[in-house]
C-alpha cells in the first residue's frame, strides 16, 4: 500500500512540474502601452505570453481569455520591453578596469571591420543584469567610437549569458561602427591618421577595396574565387546591405562627410550622435538615414559642445526616424539607461508618446527587428517592462521584467 502511495505521489510531482513547465505567464496591468501605431494605451489591459515564449493575445481584462493554470503578475504599467539601439555593454563592463573587463575598442589599426562584438561579450557581466532589472529587454551593443573602423555590432536580449552559436542574438553582425571626426575624450580619433579629411580618405579608400572586391568574386570562376578576406569580406557585407555602416559623427562637417560617403557606395547609413542635426535636418531627411539621439547626460565639450537636448524633438519635427542610445564615454558610467534618456528628451519638446517609441517600436525598426520586438502584439516575443508609474519618470522604478515569455527579474528597481 505504501508503495502505491509513495508511487502515485511521484506521478503527481512529476505531472505538476511538466505543467509547470508549459504554464503560460500573464501580465496584468492598469495601464498597457501596446506601442502599436494608432493604437491608444489599454486600461485595465492583459497580455497572454504562450509558452512558445511569444505573445498570444493582448487587450482589456475580461475581453481575452486567461489560460487555466496561468501564472498571472500585476503591474501598474506595461510596456514593451525597452530596447537600446546603441550601447557598449558586455563589451565594457562594470568594473571599469582596462585589463579586465574593458573590451570595447582595440587600437592597435585604424580600420578593423573584421572584429566580432561576440567574440568579446560577456553576458554575465553585473551591467548586463543591472540594466535587465531596469526593463532593458534588448541591447543593440559592441564595439565603441572612438576608432575610425571599431569593429561590428551584435543586438542579443539581456538574458542570454553565454554566446555559443548565432542562435544566440537576434543579429550575430548588426552594424559596421564607424567615427568621424574627435574621440569621445575631445582628442584624435584611436588609430586614425591626421586630419579630418585624412580619416575620411582612408575609409573612402577601403571601400573602394571592398567594391573592386565585389566584382572580383562575382566574376570569378568556380572552384577560383579569391582567398578570403576577412576585413574586406565585412565591407563587401556593408556595400551589399547586407549590414549598415553605423557613423558616429556629431560636428557638421562629419555628418555631411558621412552623407557623401553614403551617395558614394550607397550603403545604409546610420547616423550616431549627430549633436549638430539640427543643422542639417533637410539633407539627413533626403538621405534616409536614421539618427541615434546623442545621450542627453552626455559631456557637452569637444565635438559635443553644440549638443542640444532638444535634438530628439527637432528630429520628430521633422519626420526623421530617430531612436535612443546609451552610448559610450571613455570614463565611467560606462552605460546609462535609455529609459531616462527618453525622460530627459520628452521634458524637452518631445512627447511622451513618441519619446517611449524611440526606445521600443522605432528602435525595433532602425535595427531591422520590428517583425520580432518593440510592441506587444500577438506573434511577437513576449519581452515586457513592468512599471510602478509613468515610465519617463525618473521617481518610477521597474518592478519587473519578462523575456521570451519568462519572469526575468522581479526585484523592484
Amino acid at each position: 500500500m505504501n508503495s502505491i502511495l509513495m508511487m502515485r505521489s511521484l506521478i503527481l510531482t512529476a505531472l505538476c512540474v511538466l505543467s509547470s513547465a508549459h504554464a503560460q505567464l500573464v501580465v496584468r496591468g492598469d495601464l498597457v502601452h501596446t506601442m502599436v501605431d494608432g493604437q491608444e494605451p489599454i486600461r485595465k489591459g492583459v497580455v497572454v505570453c504562450g509558452a512558445d515564449g511569444t505573445i498570444v493575445a493582448v487587450g482589456k481584462q475580461g475581453s481575452v481569455d486567461i489560460p487555466a493554470g496561468a501564472e498571472v503578475v500585476e503591474a501598474k504599467v506595461v510596456t514593451p520591453g525597452i530596447i537600446d539601439a546603441r550601447s557598449t555593454v558586455g563589451l565594457s563592463g562594470l568594473l571599469n578596469l582596462p585589463r579586465h573587463d574593458q573590451e570595447q575598442s582595440d587600437h592597435s589599426g585604424p580600420v578593423q571591420p573584421e572584429l566580432r562584438a561576440f567574440d568579446a561579450y560577456n553576458g554575465r557581466d553585473p551591467l548586463v543584469e543591472w540594466l535587465r532589472g531596469l526593463g532593458v529587454t534588448t541591447v543593440h551593443t559592441g564595439h565603441a567610437p572612438g576608432v575610425l573602423v571599431a569593429g561590428q555590432t551584435m543586438v542579443v536580449k539581456t538574458d542570454v549569458e553565454s554566446i555559443v552559436s548565432e542562435e544566440d542574438m537576434l543579429r550575430p553582425m548588426a552594424m559596421v561602427a564607424v567615427t568621424l571626426g574627435k574621440s569621445d575624450g575631445g582628442g584624435q580619433v584611436a588609430g586614425a591618421p591626421g586630419t579630418r579629411a585624412k580619416s575620411v580618405a582612408v575609409l573612402r579608400s577601403e571601400l573602394v577595396k571592398a567594391r573592386e572586391r565585389i566584382r572580383k568574386l562575382e566574376n570569378a570562376k568556380e572552384g577560383k574565387e579569391p582567398a578570403a578576406d576577412l576585413k574586406l569580406d565585412t565591407l563587401a557585407a556593408v556595400l551589399r546591405k547586407e549590414s549598415p555602416l553605423m557613423i558616429e559623427a556629431h560636428r557638421h562637417q562629419d555628418i555631411t562627410g558621412a552623407l557623401r560617403l553614403q551617395k558614394e557606395f550607397a550603403f545604409e547609413l546610420v547616423l550616431v550622435g549627430a549633436s549638430e542635426a539640427y543643422l542639417l535636418l533637410d539633407e539627413i531627411k533626403a538621405a534616409g538615414c536614421p539618427v541615434l539621439v546623442h545621450p542627453t547626460m552626455a559631456r557637452p565639450f569637444g565635438d559635443r559642445r553644440n549638443m542640444t537636448f532638444g535634438l530628439a524633438a527637432k528630429l520628430a519635427e521633422a519626420g526623421i526616424p530617430f531612436a535612443f542610445q546609451s552610448g559610450y564615454e571613455p570614463y565611467v558610467p560606462k552605460t546609462r539607461v535609455v529609459l531616462f534618456e527618453a525622460g530627459a528628451a520628452a521634458a524637452h519638446g518631445l512627447s511622451p508618446r513618441n519619446a517611449l517609441a524611440a526606445c521600443t517600436i522605432r528602435a525595433a525598426e532602425i535595427l531591422g527587428l520590428d517583425g520580432m520586438i518593440g510592441s506587444l502584439e500577438p506573434g511577437k516575443h513576449a519581452d515586457l517592462a513592468m512599471f510602478s508609474g509613468d515610465p519617463l519618470e525618473t521617481v518610477t522604478r521597474c518592478s519587473g521584467v519578462v523575456i521570451d515569455g519568462k519572469v526575468r527579474s522581479s526585484e523592484s528597481r
